[in-house]
């Protein structure tokens, strides 16, 4: 299934075919991961990730480290933050930036930004990518799966509103009763 902003592409999702089934993407949690990072190790989220490769080797190898040099809640932020980036950098370019910082011992995503920028510039790639699910996805818009909301409201006119307008009255005398003292 695709979800589209006007004409971006916003999400993609596979369809589960099994009852109960559930596929969660980590980036959806990562915000709420910067005030509750210690939600993350245990997550199943990050447990769909590692079995769908998206949080690599190279991911578990900095978060080692940061947690090593940080201490456990600031080593997670950072790995967060870093995780952050992915929404609007290429996965690969990422991860070449976080083996760069690892390189250097830093934990600042910053680096790692400016890295994966120099690595999608020495690839011929445009260093930014409007992200999709995944940024390592291309974007693609197939007019045939999209709809404007504005040709299904036009095809069918909303009905007038029939309801009576509200009364106020009993609203005003709600505002004049006082509370009766407590004894």
């Amino acid at each position: 299934m695709t979800v589209y902003d006007g004409r971006r592409k916003i999400a993609r999702h596979q369809r589960l075919a099994g009852r109960g089934a559930e596929h969660l993407v980590l980036d959806h949690f990562l915000e709420a991961l910067l005030t509750k990072p210690g939600a993350l190790e245990r997550s199943e989220a990050l447990h769909q990730a590692r079995a769908e490769g998206t949080f690599t080797a190279v991911h578990e190898a900095f978060w080692a480290a940061a947690k090593k040099a940080l201490g456990d809640v600031d080593g997670t932020k950072a790995l967060v933050k870093v995780l952050l980036l992915h929404r609007h950098q290429r996965h690969t370019d990422v991860v070449t930036g976080i083996r760069a910082a690892l390189a250097t011992g830093t934990f600042n995503e910053d680096v790692i930004a400016l890295e994966a920028r120099k690595a999608a510039q020495a690839a011929g790639r445009a260093p930014t990518v409007t992200a999709g699910t995944r940024a390592s996805e291309p974007l693609e818009l197939d007019p045939a799966q999209v709809t404007p909301l504005t040709l299904r409201r036009l095809a069918r006119a909303l009905p007038a509103d029939q309801r009576p307008l509200p009364r106020l009255e009993q609203w005003d005398e709600l505002l004049q009763l006082r509370r009766k003292d407590r004894s």
